[in-house]
């Protein structure tokens, strides 16, 4: 019997979790984790009471970077991350020196969240294509970043 690896097991979970998702285009759950045992968990979703992406479609948005490069993002959602972070601090979990297991590298937004969290670890399974400030912000807060697959997450409208 292979016996998975803490990480492969608390990545599985977050597998599971992402199934909640309401929104087809993240479908990404999360986990925090601390001591091996679970403190939280989040999935993508709309904000409490409001119409989420299956029921009422999309709310889709264009951004442009500097270098001119568009990509489309679905703002109707919380990520997974965010949500995770919510549910610790709703239940008076603390997340100080906790680990962070998801779907893909977080967004921007996402890792200034977990650094002020105090979470200092996030394992994910692949990397994210706007992930390189993510990278350097985490290096700076001396955030440890584990990508499990040497692979860029695609997702339909980028």
């Amino acid at each position: 019997m292979d016996r998975p690896s803490w990480d492969e097991y608390f990545i599985e979970i977050a597998r599971t979790v992402a199934k909640r998702s309401t929104c087809d285009r993240g479908m990404s759950g999360a986990v925090l984790v601390k001591d091996k045992r679970i403190l939280s968990t989040g999935y993508v979703g709309s904000p409490k009471g409001l119409l989420h992406c299956d029921e009422a479609g999309h709310l889709l948005k264009k951004f442009t970077d500097e270098n001119g490069n568009e990509s489309t993002h679905c703002i109707r959602t919380t990520h997974a991350e965010q949500n995770a972070i919510i549910q610790a601090a709703l239940h008076g979990v603390s997340t100080d020196n906790a680990t962070l297991y998801c779907k893909m590298e977080p967004c921007l937004d996402c890792a200034k969240m977990i650094i002020n969290a105090g979470i200092v670890r996030v394992v994910c399974e692949k990397k994210y294509h706007k992930g390189e400030l993510t990278r350097e912000m985490f290096r700076k807060a001396g955030v440890e970043l584990i990508v499990l697959m040497d692979e860029t997450e695609k997702y339909d409208n980028q």
